[in-house]
């Protein structure tokens, strides 16, 4: 028994052992099932919170879409007085210079004064010779101490004349660079053309886009009608994400995007470029006088690729000439901007910028047509420029056509008296608007008012032209302008004419006559002319 009791007590203590090592064997399965499905819903997690957060990113990036021209309502108008530079130069801080050294106190040095019966034992002379000795080194370090104080006043002096030049100088650059902002302001106020450039291209940089935006532009100022000329680079289509969102598919283990409609894509890149060329003219307007600038004439093109020849394009895919009095009226925090453009503003925007297709702008920009740093008035008397004002009327008559034959067109003069108005007549299909076009050439020192713009149109209907050319010395106005935008007229004035002679005959002339600094807006000035033509 007790032998069979040993036994049964050994087994019971095996079966009790591989008991607790299942136990235990099941528990550790457990723990790793249990880890496993953690890390598994771990990385469930951050899957999903991946896709919400470049989700999220997604929609920052539309809000910051919708929010181009509204965002910028917000922003103090640029002005002359924000460039000025304010001086921040900081106070003179001597530091530990500034801090005098403590004179040596004579009770550090001074022996103990001996007493009673310590005096009697010789105390008293041993108390003189330590206070001979106690005084000299006072005197000692009293003296290093006057050394040192000077020695500090010195660099002190000197660290504070080196700060009042180096403040000098600070000053001294920004009076003179502030003094350059006001000479500019009152060039600016003037409508100096360059002073006016420069300040709207202080407008245009200090406004931030979001990333991806490009920011190149031209502008180009007219003081004779008062307008700038701007010519903006428009985002690409890339700007407008082409996903809406993303979404974590378990069942593949992949993040993918899911899809923007096309039909979205393109309306909403519509209304980007209607929001950038609204906030671009805003921010002119608000910034800029009427007495310096009335209008704005803005083009907005794209870089890209023709898909079809694969080189690189620049299609115009908005075009708008703005007056400031029809602009201010407008309430931008709540138009619909494409609407506001071609309702209110009668631009001309593509009926498929996002497919690149290209409008003709009211003005093909071409910075050499605006910008002259001749001085008329200097090199009026000089012979090796010939004076347009000096040919006979015949004669600017047959330069004008030889102008056309060079730009690539057939031309004729008409015979005087019977021409009916028209003075040359020219064909080519690529000339302008193509077909046939008739030709007023105007030798005249004033401006070529409305009347002689709407003469031409009659003129062309008599003839059935396509189109019609109005070319001057002087100089239009804007209502001739937008009248002959509307008719299918081309108007050159005394500057363009001269650029064209330049590039196409090269011959550099005298126009004769410049165009006043302040010339209003309506053609109602009189008009000057010598001669016939």
């Amino acid at each position: 028994m007790p032998q069979n009791s040993g036994r049964s007590e050994w087994e019971r203590s095996q079966a009790a052992q591989r008991r607790e090592a299942e136990r235990r064997a099941k528990e550790k399965a457990r723990r790793v099932k249990e880890q496993e499905q953690r890390r598994k819903q771990a990385y469930l997690d951050a899957q999903i919170h991946k896709a919400d957060a470049q989700t999220e990113a997604v929609g920052q990036q539309v809000k910051d879409l919708d929010e181009i021209l509204t965002a910028s309502l917000t922003v103090t108008p640029l002005s002359f007085q924000y460039l000025k530079e304010v001086l921040t130069f900081p106070d003179f801080d001597p530091g530990r210079l500034g801090i005098a050294t403590p004179e040596p106190v004579w009770y550090r040095y001074a022996p103990v004064e001996p007493h009673g019966l310590s005096r009697l034992l010789g105390g008293a002379a041993r108390f003189e010779r330590e206070m001979a000795q106690a005084q000299a080194e006072f005197d000692g370090a009293m003296e290093q101490h006057q050394r040192e104080e000077r020695q500090r006043r010195r660099v002190l002096s000197m660290a504070r004349a080196q700060h009042e030049r180096e403040a000098a100088d600070v000053r001294a650059r920004v009076a003179e660079q502030n003094a350059a902002i006001d000479r500019r302001r009152a060039a600016f106020e003037s409508g100096d053309t360059a002073a006016v450039e420069w300040f709207v291209a202080r407008v245009l940089d200090r406004s931030v886009y979001p990333e991806g935006f490009p920011r190149q532009y031209q502008v180009a100022y007219r003081p004779e009608n008062r307008d700038l000329v701007v010519e903006f680079e428009l985002p690409p289509q890339q700007v407008v994400p082409k996903v809406r969102g993303f979404r974590y598919v378990k069942a593949r283990d992949v993040i993918e995007p899911v899809p923007r409609p096309d039909s979205e894509v393109k309306n909403r890149y519509a209304s980007l470029i209607a929001c950038v060329t609204l906030r671009t003219l805003n921010e002119i307007f608000a910034a800029t006088p009427g007495e310096v600038v009335e209008a704005v004439v803005f083009s907005g093109r794209v870089s890209t690729i023709d898909r079809a020849t694969g080189k690189a394009v620049r299609p115009h895919l908005l075009s708008v000439s703005a007056e400031r009095a029809a602009f201010i009226d407008l309430n931008l925090a709540e138009v619909e901007p494409k609407r506001c453009l071609t309702k209110r503003l009668n631009a001309i925007i593509s009926d498929n910028p996002f497919d690149m297709e290209a409008i003709e702008p009211f003005i093909a920009f071409d910075l050499t047509r605006f910008r002259f740093t001749d001085d008329v008035d200097v090199v009026a008397g000089l012979d090796s420029r010939p004076n347009l004002l000096k040919l006979t009327p015949t004669e600017f008559e047959h330069l004008v056509r030889q102008l056309f034959i060079a730009m690539g067109a057939e031309a004729w003069t008409t015979i005087p008296s019977k021409d009916g108005g028209v003075d040359a007549v020219a064909t080519s299909k690529n000339l302008f608007f193509g077909g046939v076009c008739l030709i007023q050439a105007k030798r005249w020192t004033g401006l070529v008012g409305l009347e002689s713009v709407h003469a031409l149109t009659g003129v062309m209907a008599d003839h059935n032209a396509t189109t019609g050319v109005l070319v001057t010395t002087s100089w239009f106005g804007r209502a001739s302008e937008q009248f002959a935008k509307r008719n299918r007229i081309t108007l050159i004035n005394g500057a363009e004419l001269k650029q064209l002679l330049k590039d196409k005959l090269n011959k550099d002339v005298i126009p004769g006559t410049s165009p006043p600094r302040r010339l209003r807006a309506s053609d109602n000035t009189q008009t000057g002319r010598i001669g016939p033509a």
